[in-house]
């Protein structure tokens, strides 16, 4: 089995695409005008609309801007660095500036648009380097 990717279902297609577009400096492949995807060498990001919802069941089967428990997480080079770039647009959604965890990662935490929490990490630990190491 193999994780592909991630699906963020909102109501703003376009507004999400540009932000994930800027934070990512990758373009997305738009399908169509309800659907798109940022592809990185590991996963896929998917953002579709809430008119996807259709072809899973219907229009309760998710919603848009209510996740709470799910982090999307992207590994980068230097958080500091990325953090630098981005401070002046994130402003309005940071929730940690660059922080050592635990576990041996540099992390900086903020939210998308839609409220999702984003995690941009750098393994600094030998042994987070050591488990990223391809």
């Amino acid at each position: 089995m193999n994780l592909i990717s991630i699906r963020i279902i909102t109501e703003d297609v376009k507004g999400l695409v540009s932000f994930y577009e800027q934070l990512t400096g990758m373009p997305a492949i738009h399908y169509t005008d309800d659907f798109a995807e940022l592809k990185t060498r590991s996963a896929t990001l998917a953002i579709g609309s809430t008119r996807t919802l259709q072809f899973f069941g219907g229009a309760e089967v998710a919603k848009a801007a209510q996740n709470r428990t799910a982090i999307i997480e992207f590994m980068v080079e230097d958080v500091d660095s990325e953090y630098q770039r981005l401070a002046d647009s994130l402003q309005p959604y940071i929730v940690q500036v660059p922080k050592i965890m635990p576990w041996g990662n540099k992390s900086l935490l903020f939210r998308d648009p839609d409220g999702n929490l984003v995690n941009f990490f750098s393994p600094i630990s030998p042994e987070a380097i050591k488990k990223f190491k391809n």
